[in-house]
């Protein structure tokens, strides 16, 4: 089977490691030939490795952007990763096409490789915009922003309607989709989680100590851990204020590495603050942040409480990687806190309080933490690896 995948992400070569690349090698080790379509800010390039066709498709900057450019960007891009199929693959005969949202403007494209080949195609659904860009008051249903929203919404239904297959990374998910697009048949939405090539990230004592010691983190300390994105979606503020709450605690140490645009927010109170049981960091390499989660002790994951629809982070696979139980401070709106307490692996508060928080940071030194990472890293095991992924693409194919 040909495989085409589009996505947002840039990659040069199918060997990286994060969920996307993970599941096609999957695709690759199952006799599959994958084509990958990926944004670049250089040159157009291909790259040929075994039973995987890279096309790196310049398309501007759409990362770590204002909000306007990476939409201008973002409404080019379809046609652009259109243009690309008909010159690079216009011999390949593609029998599925995987899209993952963001963005919803692949629509043209999808479309595209439908009409010309009959290929099934299948949304990996990460992403409900516009409504999670109007949760967080990006833009709004009224006035001139209500035109943006509502040519976006138009995008999104035309998304879903051309997918013959949606994947929800949660049963929360998937009941929201079905409950505000009606006109979706029940049976093309299912569940497709954020899955993830089984790697134990966890280290050694000797490695933690070592760790800790490079980057100025106590030995003696709970340490909760914080790593990826710090932007608008991850309600920055809230996090400040729980690093307040918990100040003059000296059981607990907090470590945040990270970009976004909201990192100024948090390193303006780390420098006026002085708190001396936080440190900030910026993104490190991949390898060394791995490492350095392992020799942490919970995992941390933020999401604005104002959101309504239900995000399900990614972020959480690393930690549970490194057999670290995780604390999910989130809107209720989201069932990620529910997988994580039900499975006895974590905890969960709203991230609209800071009692919440302290309560919670109260039961985590209270907890067994060495067997609640074990749990973590068996519940990865049993949904959210690799495979989990491309049984579930396959089998709703199948059927």
């Amino acid at each position: 089977m040909n495989v085409l995948f589009m996505s947002l992400m840039e990659y040069h070569s199918v060997s990286e490691r994060d969920i996307y690349t993970d599941l096609l090698r999957e695709f690759i080790r199952n006799g599959h030939k994958v084509f990958l379509l990926s944004p670049t800010e250089s040159r157009e390039a291909v790259t040929v490795e075994e039973n995987c066709t890279i096309c790196q498709v310049p398309t501007g900057k759409i990362e770590k952007v204002n909000f306007i450019r990476k939409g201008i960007n973002t409404l080019l891009i379809e046609g652009r990763f259109k243009a690309a199929i008909k010159k690079h693959f216009s011999d390949v005969h593609f029998d599925l096409v995987l899209y993952p949202t963001p963005p919803i403007t692949f629509v043209g494209a999808v479309a595209y490789v439908k009409k010309r080949d009959g290929a099934k195609t299948y949304l990996m659904l990460k992403d409900i915009f516009p409504q999670n860009a109007v949760d967080i008051g990006a833009i709004s249903k009224q006035g001139v922003s209500g035109l943006i929203y509502r040519f976006f919404r138009q995008k999104e239904r035309q998304l879903y309607d051309v997918s013959d297959y949606i994947g929800c990374m949660s049963q929360a998910n998937a009941d929201y989709i079905l409950e505000h697009n009606p006109e979706l048949d029940g049976k093309k939405v299912g569940i497709c989680p954020n899955c993830t090539e089984y790697v134990d990230r966890s280290v050694t004592d000797d490695v933690r100590r070592q760790m800790r010691k490079k980057y100025g983190i106590p030995q003696n300390r709970t340490v909760f851990v914080y790593g990826g994105n710090l932007g608008k979606p991850q309600g920055i503020p809230f996090l400040v204020d729980c690093l307040k709450s918990q100040k003059d605690n000296q059981n607990v140490f907090f470590l945040i590495a990270g970009d976004g645009t909201e990192y100024e927010l948090l390193e303006r109170y780390h420098q006026t603050s002085n708190q001396e049981n936080f440190k900030l960091m910026r993104r490190l390499p991949k390898e060394d942040y791995d490492t350095l989660v392992g020799a942490c002790d919970v995992g941390m994951l933020f999401l604005d409480h104002r959101f309504t629809i239900p995000n399900f982070p990614s972020r959480m696979l690393s930690y549970m990687q490194a057999k670290l139980p995780i604390l999910a401070c989130t809107d209720p709106n989201t069932d990620v806190g529910k997988v994580i307490s039900e499975g006895g692996f974590g905890w969960w508060c709203e991230s609209s309080s800071v009692e919440g928080f302290q309560n919670a940071v109260d039961t985590v030194l209270r907890s067994d933490l060495l067997e609640m990472g074990r749990k973590s890293m068996e519940y990865l095991l049993g949904h959210y690896t690799e495979k989990d992924g491309y049984h579930a693409i396959l089998s709703a194919i199948e059927e």
